[in-house]
């Protein structure tokens, strides 16, 4: 199950880059700005729970499909790329294992855990 969880987020990937392709800009854009939602992980410097709201905030998928959808139907190039960008990021992120935060630990993710304590080098 794992593996076809992972096939989906690489097709939303490629979806995303194909919808990219489509505006006509160049194409190495997309992979300049691609890293860009993890300014996020800053909110990490305060605490946790400041650190998980401003993650999960760039790396959800319906507020990446609301800013491109409002992108789109205000004819907003800047914000349709915006939400476009934010969309395949996150289903990279997917694809690497990294999900949604809890406010608890950057470790404790959606998908489970991550990191050394996931690996039992460190325990609970």
């Amino acid at each position: 199950m794992k593996n076809l969880l992972k096939v989906e987020e690489l097709l939303m990937l490629v979806l995303s880059v194909v919808v990219y392709q489509s505006t006509g800009w160049a194409w190495y854009w997309y992979w300049v700005w691609f890293l860009v939602p993890d300014v996020g992980m800053l909110g990490y410097l305060f605490n946790t729970r400041i650190g998980a709201f401003t993650y999960n905030l760039t790396h959800h998928k319906a507020v990446a499909v609301a800013i491109g959808l409002a992108g789109f139907f205000l004819q907003n190039p800047i914000l349709f790329f915006t939400g476009n960008l934010l969309f395949g990021h996150s289903a990279f992120d997917r694809i690497a294992g990294y999900g949604l935060k809890y406010p608890d630990s950057f470790n404790n993710t959606h998908l489970g855990l991550i990191g050394k304590r996931a690996e039992g080098i460190i325990p609970k």
